[in-house]
């Protein structure tokens, strides 16, 4: 990569300082040789009757298509198609103001280096995701904890909703921890600019989507990140919010149209309900509702049948993956935008990058309902081209009644069972996020009462059933933290993300036998995960639980995996020749965790899982 000259840097600097005295250009640039070459550019002015302003181009290979003036005076759009003849450099837009000219530069870039190489390789049934907050995991840049401007100035790490200081530089810093983990991707809370007056340690609140967030290290340090994660082989996940803003959002203030935003007679929050978006026997208004309606006061919903918005949201999430390498994609409240919108948007995604992978929260309840989000194999008049989804069945339906309660004929463990029984719904369930908890559930070492036994046992089967498995920050050292009465507890700070912090989980430093233990369990595991194929893109097969002993195994021509779960109060005896459809040939197994070799009829102890490879 070729040195850039300070001169460069400085007119570089220069000409956006310009551009943003006079006028705000969204996206903020493009590329070269794009498929998305067909740019819609939001202009915002800075005075009322801007958008009868006069706009002329003349850049080879960049055509001027149409300027359409918005409600707002404020505001217009400029239409432009770039050719594939079109080389990098800056875009000239003159602006006449009746014979005043303004000029403003808008970057045409050379696309990154390397690209469909080292970045939107997708995130995969072969990765392991790591869940953090940046705001709560290490605090690698004490410069940046507060910026003078932002309506939040709070940096208390004593209270759960004021900023603790986390940032980018200290995931950075701490890289090689996860990547020694057995972690693959890192995904983390939103990183765009949050500002909000409040409760700007979540990041789910925009403000400008084409600034990142200040108070974690900015654009600047975002890309070292991405730069960073692909030097180690690891990926980048970004959180992508479709559906709504936050209140401080500039567009938001200064709404470019009348309908940018779902307006309603008296403030209308979504119900939250998913069935009125498929019920044969439900209401226009019920729909309505839930898409339209807004997610809290403080979040305003988005209309993104308006083709103005829509224009808008997809580029931005053409522009990020672009701009900062992004490999795979989670997006937020799924369900709440408008789902047409959304096959229109996951499209524009992987038409630009085949490879990039994506799913979406769907906070449901049912395998039925979750499914209808999905490319799934339901006959239905709306047809989704998502992925995969946040599988909420396999945890609320599935571990979480395995690991906590008694065992019968449809509880207990038999409802994991019976959920995953259900994936003949998805078109490819593989790609379904699984996970234990996040940043909005219980804990669940709390919601396992604190047991490390099941702990463990949640963690075996989080790293050895189908799916794109997650696992939120903190749970490999014990942390603890109960969503009611307050989700900041779910979200407190990593051990040694801080000076001074007198327990260190990157160290070990101050951390009990018990957290060391559960640290090492869940590495080896998960090293063990990434080298085998059996369980990364394998097969899956699984028995009908037996008073508690749920029997699955992951093959393929490499390796043959018994997954055994004994959520039962007593030992059970494991024989190879109840299981003859995938035991047959074996002459016994290896326990992954210890090392232990067994023979073909063995027993394990109550409240266990071993994970086991089969040997000949």
């Amino acid at each position: 990569m070729k040195k850039i000259s300070a001169i460069t840097i400085l007119l570089v600097v220069l000409t956006q300082l310009v551009a943003a005295q006079y006028a705000k250009l969204y996206p903020s640039n493009w590329w070269t040789n794009m498929h998305w070459n067909k740019v819609q550019i939001l202009v915002h002015g800075n005075y009322d009757g801007f958008n009868k302003e006069k706009i002329s181009i003349q850049y080879s290979g960049v055509q001027l298509l149409k300027i359409t003036p918005l409600d707002n005076g404020k505001f217009l759009t400029i239409d432009l198609q770039i050719a594939a003849t079109a080389k990098p450099g800056d875009v000239e837009i003159v602006f006449n103001k009746a014979g005043k000219i303004n000029k403003v530069i808008w970057p045409l870039n050379a696309r990154r280096v390397g690209r469909g190489k080292d970045f939107a390789q997708g995130v995969t049934s072969q990765d392991l995701v790591y869940l953090l907050m940046p705001d709560r995991f290490s605090n690698g840049d004490t410069t940046n904890d507060r910026i003078a401007g932002l309506r939040d100035q709070s940096l208390n790490r004593e209270k759960i909703y004021d900023r603790h200081g986390g940032d980018l530089q200290g995931v950075i810093n701490h890289l090689d921890y996860l990547k020694k983990l057995g972690i693959t991707t890192v995904w983390m809370t939103p990183v765009i600019a949050n500002d909000q007056p409040n409760r700007t340690e979540h990041g789910y609140a925009f403000t400008d989507h084409y600034s990142i967030e200040p108070r974690i290290g900015g654009a600047e340090k975002y890309q070292e990140l991405s730069n960073e994660l692909h030097k180690r082989g690891m990926k980048l996940m970004q959180d992508a919010v479709y559906n709504h803003v936050g209140s401080k959002n500039i567009l938001f203030l200064d709404q470019p149209t009348k309908d940018w935003f779902h307006h309603w007679p008296t403030y209308t929050g979504s119900s939250f309900k998913d069935q009125p978006l498929f019920d044969p026997y439900g209401t226009k208004s019920d729909a309505k509702k839930t898409s339209d309606g807004w997610f809290v006061p403080e979040m305003p919903d988005l209309n993104q049948n308006n083709p103005y918005v829509a224009n808008f949201l997809i580029q931005h999430a053409i522009w990020s993956v672009e701009n900062f390498g992004v490999d795979g994609w989670r997006i937020d409240t799924y369900i709440y935008n408008d789902l047409p919108f959304m096959n229109r948007c996951n499209k524009a995604l992987t038409d630009e990058y085949p490879k990039m992978t994506m799913f979406g929260e769907t906070w449901v309840h049912g395998t039925a309902a979750q499914a209808y989000f999905a490319e799934n194999n339901i006959q239905t008049k709306f047809k989704s081209n998502l992925q995969g989804v946040t599988d909420f069945q396999t945890l609320f339906y599935g571990i979480q009644p395995a690991l906590n309660q008694n065992f019968g004929w449809t509880e207990g463990v038999n409802k994991l069972y019976s959920t995953l029984s259900n994936d003949f719904l998805y078109k490819d369930a593989n790609r379904n996020c699984i996970f234990l908890d996040n940043h909005d559930l219980t804990r669940i070492f709390s919601e396992v009462g604190g047991d490390i036994n099941k702990l463990k046992m949640g963690v075996a089967w989080l790293l050895t059933t189908r799916g794109v498995p997650q696992l939120y920050y903190g749970t490999e050292v014990l942390m603890k933290g109960e969503k009611n009465p307050a989700d900041g507890n779910v979200r407190l700070d990593f051990p040694g993300g801080w000076n001074g912090d007198k327990k260190n989980a990157f160290t070990t430093v101050g951390l009990t036998n018990e957290e060391i233990d559960m640290q090492n369990y869940v590495s080896t595991l998960a090293n063990y995960r990434l080298k085998t194929t059996a369980i990364t893109n394998g097969g899956l097969m699984q028995y009908v639980p037996d008073d508690g002993l749920y029997i699955y195994f992951r093959y393929d021509a490499n390796h043959t995996v018994l997954c055994a779960m004994n959520t039962s109060d007593k030992e059970k005896e494991i024989d190879f020749s109840k299981y003859m459809e995938r035991t047959k040939g074996f002459t016994g197994a290896k326990n992954i965790i210890d090392g232990k070799v067994l023979n073909n009829k063995f027993t394990i102890p109550a409240k266990r899982m071993w994970v086991l490879e089969l040997t000949k």
